[in-house]
């Protein structure tokens, strides 16, 4: 199975959808696809019996679906993430990009370049896609990616001149 994450933002992801039809029209995808579509409008695949698609599901559900997975394709939200590298999954990041109006400023794309260094793949051309469905990128070999203080306890120290909290 594959899962595909679009997220919740009020922007739409045409272009992650006008991809994954294209993977199912020349048959790269084969199996059963779990589409998270949020506001984007998925039509132009609904007719597949492979596809499956809900507008937002919980939390607990979301995991449940990656861990079934072979191959998640996911926005580039820090969330989203975090949750997949923690449950140890395949995954290629699709970053929302302001130019196609998928979402206010380029902030995913600089989030997933930045990730890169640490072994994160991403994809901004429909072939870098297909690669990837074709040989999914190993799991990261360490679940600790994001591991390290907050933001808010470091702040909570700055400003008060106390030792942060480490959870």
């Amino acid at each position: 199975m594959i899962t595909v994450i679009l997220g919740t933002s009020p922007y739409p992801f045409h272009r992650a959808i006008a991809w994954l039809h294209r993977l199912l029209q020349d048959k790269t995808i084969d199996e059963s696809v779990f589409v998270q579509s949020g506001v984007t409008d998925t039509s132009a695949i609904d007719h597949y019996p492979l596809i499956h698609t809900a507008s937002i599901i919980g939390s607990n559900k979301l995991v449940e679906m990656v861990t079934q997975s072979r191959m998640v394709i996911s926005h580039a939200g820090q969330g989203s993430t975090q949750m997949l590298v923690a449950q140890g999954a395949s995954f290629v990041l699709m970053p929302r990009l302001a130019h196609h109006r998928e979402h206010v400023d380029d902030h995913q794309l600089l989030f997933a370049q930045a990730t890169q260094e640490f072994g994160v793949n991403y994809c901004l051309q429909f072939e870098e896609l297909k690669r990837a469905m074709i040989c999914p990128p190993l799991p990261l070999p360490s679940r600790q990616l994001f591991e390290g203080p907050k933001l808010a306890d470091y702040l909570c120290q700055v400003y008060s001149g106390q030792p942060a909290l480490v959870s």
